[in-house]
């Protein structure tokens, strides 16, 4: 048999259809009889979240090529254990085989090749071979790789039947297959903060997505992944409430009636103080509600099943991944005379914002950033030399720069960025010496703050997450600009503390021009570039380089500069600036004019 043919016959597709929450009986379990019913995998690939994909075992004399293409296929199953794809194995590589040491996903389906190396009956190659787009590590870390895929199989005889006895590492998915079977969730630990972690800084949520299988259980998977601590790159930068060894006793967790959720834990939780109780029932609390229903509280519980602590959802939002990041209802611009306008959504004409930046005077504008209460705004000069910080209040004249370097227009600094702690962030495009800089509080001293292995590159823009512990940066080097994402790390104590930003990794690596950034929502970012060769687009793209299952955005092209509120959920509209002007994207409506002149639009941040 063909391997399309082996593929299609190997999986069958069971409907779990649900009323009021509940499955019908007889939908529950793999039945024992009837016909076998074939998936294509691009079918699979769009399928209702309700079909159940199961393979199917080896058949008695199974050659080779359908032995492996009946493996790959199982392993696309929903079987939460890979109970039939070991089936395909010899008794050693059962014992050794780990489904979650590595996800290997390629644009399409692993390609089988099978040759013959000698005469003898077991004298067979198997290769496997592909382009690979990502992997997914054993902490469910999702990383951009695009390279050539090509790895060998081993078959051996056992028992007279032909197994697999050798295999590469963890799972090798097609890019459909992946996308029907995992999906993104956040995972939420606390921003590593150093001498700025305390009072309320101590409780800032960072989000660290991950991906997870859709249907096997999503809640305790959910818990287990928080459990295992931060990802490689986030660790660094978060903290977790929880003990080391800490794990969930009950094999299945689940959201009751009122969408209340009970968690308890192995002994390393026993002897936990009511605030450490509280941090962990809000990391819990945020992660699950990142892909269920709205959970109404989170009880954590000691393995004898007394009651730790009990963290209702109203009392949660002192811990609210979104407080930092502030609750704007406006949008903010420079006009065509260079001074600071704001326009909210009901709105349909620009405002003058009130204070030095409104006003008439001696400054002119070129960028803007608003502190994330909107009380103060930064500003940069139209001739992008000088840093001024003013209130948005009314208020004292201008007073003096908080900054100045030298350059022109086409240098000088860039656009500034806030963080969600009251710090001031923007980069010097001097050529001879590029620096990122910080001001703590808005108005203290630059500090430069050190970005290793920029390669030659130098920033061109920044924008900082509310936690302070991420950025994205605009790093660009010759005649092209690309989009990274650094950790801040911070070192030292009071007085002394230096910062850095650690270990850029590439979130966008297919395009070849990034013209504008803004942060989109937890770990999602708007970005506005293009491929090699291609028109510029604008879409969402996951911290970890994923593609972002958000709705696709109407077609705009021309950007220069987009703005996002990190607090998505609360302030939905798109603003961007386009040939010289400004236009919004609302709610279920396409792009509209505002002014036909301005430019560098941004919400608080």
């Amino acid at each position: 048999m063909g391997a399309e043919r082996g593929r299609r016959r190997r999986l069958a597709g069971i409907v779990a259809l649900a009323l009021g929450g509940t499955l019908l009986a007889g939908c529950a379990s793999m039945p024992d009889s009837g016909e076998v019913t074939s998936v294509d995998s691009s079918q699979r690939a769009d399928a209702d979240s309700q079909v159940r994909v199961y393979g199917v075992p080896p058949h008695k004399g199974e050659q080779p090529q359908d032995l492996v293409t009946g493996f790959l296929e199982a392993t696309t199953s929903d079987d939460p254990d890979y109970a039939t794809a070991r089936m395909y194995l010899t008794k050693n590589a059962k014992r050794t085989w780990k489904p979650s040491e590595v996800t290997t996903v390629l644009s399409e389906p692993p390609k089988v090749d099978v040759s013959r190396t000698g005469e003898r009956k077991q004298d067979f190659a198997v290769a496997l071979n592909g382009k690979q787009v990502a992997t997914v590590d054993d902490k469910h870390a999702y990383k951009p790789d695009e390279q050539d895929y090509g790895k060998q199989i081993r078959v051996a005889l056992e028992d007279g039947e032909w197994r697999i006895d050798a295999l590469p590492p963890g799972l090798v998915l097609g890019l459909a297959d992946f996308q029907r079977i995992y999906r993104s969730v956040n995972k939420y630990y606390f921003a590593e903060l150093g001498v700025s972690g305390v009072g309320e800084g101590r409780n800032v949520l960072v989000a660290d997505p991950v991906y997870l299988r859709k249907r096997i259980d999503p809640v305790t998977s959910s818990v287990n992944a928080l459990l295992d601590g931060p990802t490689t790159w986030l660790d660094p930068v978060a903290t977790t409430a929880f003990r080391e060894g800490t794990r969930v006793v009950d094999q299945r967790l689940s959201l009751d009636d009122s969408n209340a959720l009970k968690v308890r834990f192995n002994g390393r939780a026993n002897g936990t103080s009511e605030e450490q109780c509280l941090r962990m029932a809000a990391q819990v609390l945020y992660t699950v509600q990142d892909q269920s229903a709205k959970v109404s509280q989170v009880t954590l519980q000691r393995e004898n099943g007394s009651q730790m602590c009990v963290l209702p959802r109203g009392q949660a939002r002192q811990y609210a991944p979104d407080q930092t990041a502030g609750h704007p209802d406006r949008q903010y611009f420079v006009d065509a005379q260079h001074r600071m306008v704001s326009i909210a959504d009901g709105e349909d004409d620009p405002q003058r914002v009130a204070g030095p930046f409104g006003a008439e005077g001696p400054v002119q504008l070129r960028s803007v950033a608003v502190a994330r209460n909107e009380k103060r705004a930064a500003g940069v000069t139209a001739n992008g030399q000088s840093l001024y910080v003013a209130g948005l209040e009314g208020g004292p004249a201008l007073g003096d720069p908080r900054l100045t370097v030298r350059g022109g227009t086409k240098a000088g600094l860039t656009a500034p960025s806030w963080d969600g702690l009251g710090d001031l962030w923007v980069a010097d495009q001097d050529p001879d010496r590029p620096r990122l800089l910080r001001l703590p509080g808005g108005m203290g001293a630059p500090e430069e703050v050190q970005v290793p292995r920029l390669d030659g590159g130098r920033i061109t823009g920044l924008r900082v997450a509310a936690d302070g512990v991420r950025i994205a940066l605009l790093v660009t080097k010759g005649d092209r600009t690309t989009l990274k994402l650094g950790r801040v790390e911070r070192h030292g104590g009071v007085g002394r503390m230096t910062l850095s930003v650690q270990e850029l990794r590439s979130v966008a690596p297919r395009l070849e021009q990034v013209d504008a950034v803004s942060w989109a929502g937890g770990s999602r970012l708007l970005v506005a570039g293009s491929e090699q060769n291609g028109l510029q687009q604008l879409l969402y793209i996951e911290t970890d380089g994923s593609l972002s299952n958000a709705s696709a955005l109407p077609g705009i092209t021309g950007v220069r500069g987009i703005a996002a509120a990190e607090n998505a959920a609360k302030a939905p509209t798109l603003v961007a600036e386009r040939d010289g002007g400004i236009v919004r994207l609302l709610q279920d409506t396409n792009w509209k004019l505002v002014t036909k002149e301005g430019s560098a639009p941004v919400y608080p941040g």
